[in-house]
């Protein structure tokens, strides 16, 4: 187990964290991951006492590195946007993100390969873009300039107002509702870009975000077009050295400040005294008493497993049944060759699309065919691999583990399928080139990280389960205890579970100034 050692030096404090008696406020935070971490630095900076406490051996908790026979593999979530809000969690200590870690600008952002060979990328200047469409496309660069538009209008709304604010009041929701009806946040992603864009194949690649973050594009509310303006207002990043990289940047500056964290630890139990959250009990029975306590863990998981569920108001068991978003299977794979024309990022579509994504979300079936995301490091560091060769992970959207799918069985054929598709594509030779390799499967999810049936990214985000309909930031039915990352609002990825720690940490400040 690893402990940093608790230092007082360079932290700002509110004056809000004190207590009359002197001593001062303390929390826990639960789980390790990009939430967990932000949540940790902004109470720190506040002024309290604050201990993290993970399950792996390693902070990041989905954003895990493996290593194998000399190749890196980046386990989680590799495409960086919205970087101003890393740069806010050393700023609140008087630091540079740049004097801890570089961030690279990716062009293009996305190449999205067709089954007819056909590519279009994705990124630069909107001058790059709009020629790029006039290439695969003509016709529709109007039609992307008008979606843009309609993209920044969301942006200006639901980023930049409504993902700061925490929307646990129903009032909340419904004052934005006049204006979120206007831009048809009802209306699905697919549906509002079709309405831009003719193009079949322009369509998957505008409409395909929100697979990112869990969602189905036929289904995941129209909200999540903000990402084509925050991608144009702030970029699409590689952190040197991969999101590994950055987590141990994260980790240094929580050392730096005093936060105690503690790896190879997990948390079984949240206590509850008078009502209010008051600590938490490990796996071994030490118990850590605090004065709050916020959960990084998977929302489902912490109130089904980790309290009482007498202690659960009706709003929060109803929540217990929200739809969960899709399973994550990945090959991990080295090459001993390069592949010098293959893109950082690939969206690689299979033939089919929604009837596709119907099998993967509503008839939680494992078809014979699929679409996936290749992330090749090793086109902007070289580092991943040895001299002369390559590193790749390949992900592919699955069931999660309602299906029943016996992912034992299922990962030697469906591992096979993946390899002979790029072989047949972008990777030729791979199979006689493959030297390393390794697979995760929604069981990995759900053991390794005590996901919820090995769902990929908490709750889909449907208009239905976002804002207040989604797990609250502060806990609807335990005082003291506050949540962040993906399951709550605002949501998946890392824009979003960085600004749940946001929201998060302000209540806990609201909370500490009414208490006195």
């Amino acid at each position: 187990m690893q402990k940093f050692v608790s230092d007082t030096r360079n932290v700002r404090s509110t004056g809000l964290t004190v207590r009359p008696n002197g001593m001062r406020r303390s929390a826990v935070v639960i789980g390790g991951g990009f939430g967990g971490m932000a949540a940790a630095l902004r109470l720190r900076a506040m002024g309290m006492s604050v201990t993290l406490v993970e399950r792996q051996s390693a902070l990041g908790g989905r954003a895990q590195v493996f290593e194998k026979d000399g190749f890196r593999y980046d386990a989680g979530p590799t495409i960086i946007t919205a970087p101003f809000l890393i740069d806010e969690l050393f700023e609140l200590f008087g630091r540079r993100r740049a004097d801890y870690i570089n961030l690279i600008p990716l062009n293009p952002w996305y190449r999205f390969y067709f089954q007819d060979n056909s590519t279009f990328d994705y990124g630069g200047t909107i001058e790059d873009t709009l020629a790029e469409i006039a290439r695969f496309a003509p016709g529709d660069e109007d039609g992307y300039l008008r979606m843009l538009g309609h993209s920044k209008a969301l942006y200006d709304i639901a980023f930049t107002e409504l993902s700061q604010k925490p929307f646990d009041r129903l009032s909340m929701l419904l004052s934005q509702a006049p204006r979120l009806a206007r831009l048809r946040a009802d209306q699905s992603v697919w549906t509002r870009v079709s309405r831009y864009l003719a193009n079949e194949k322009l369509r998957r690649a505008f409409s395909v975000q929100p697979l990112l973050i869990g969602g189905n594009p036929f289904s995941t509310t129209s909200i999540y077009m903000l990402i084509h303006h925050l991608e144009r207002e702030s970029g699409v990043f590689f952190a040197a050295g991969g999101t590994g990289a950055l987590v141990e940047a994260l980790a240094r500056l929580m050392q730096e400040q005093g936060v105690r964290v503690m790896l190879d630890t997990t948390v079984s139990e949240v206590t509850v005294e008078n009502g209010k959250a008051s600590g938490v009990v490990l796996e071994g029975g030490e118990r850590l008493g605090s004065d709050v306590v916020v959960s990084n863990a998977d929302p489902s998981y912490l109130y089904d497993r980790m309290l009482p569920r007498r202690s659960l108001r009706l709003p929060t068991r109803a929540k217990l049944n929200l739809r969960l978003s899709m399973g994550l299977f990945l090959v991990y794979f080295g090459t001993r060759r390069t592949y010098p024309d293959v893109a950082h990022n690939t969206i690689w579509f299979g033939s089919r699309y929604k009837e596709l994504l119907g099998d993967i979300f509503d008839r939680k079936k494992l078809a014979d065919d699929f679409s996936l995301y290749l992330h090749r490091p090793t086109a902007t560091d070289p580092s991943f691999a040895p001299p002369g060769c390559d590193s790749f992970y390949a992900l592919c959207p699955v069931p999660n583990n309602t299906s029943g799918i016996d992912w034992e069985a299922e990962t030697p054929r469906l591992r096979t399928r993946i390899v002979e598709a790029f072989e047949r594509t972008l990777l030729p030779g791979l199979s006689q080139h493959i030297v390393s390799e390794m697979c995760m499967t929604p069981d990995d999810f759900e053991h390794r990280y005590l996901s919820t049936a090995g769902n990929g990214f908490a709750a889909a985000p449907s208009f239905l389960q976002s804002a207040w309909f989604r797990f609250h930031n502060r806990s609807e039915s335990i005082p003291n205890l506050y949540l962040v990352g993906a399951g709550t609002h605002p949501g998946a990825g890392i824009p979003g579970v960085l600004c749940s720690a946001r929201i998060a940490a302000d209540a806990v400040a609201a909370g500490i100034s009414v208490q006195g």
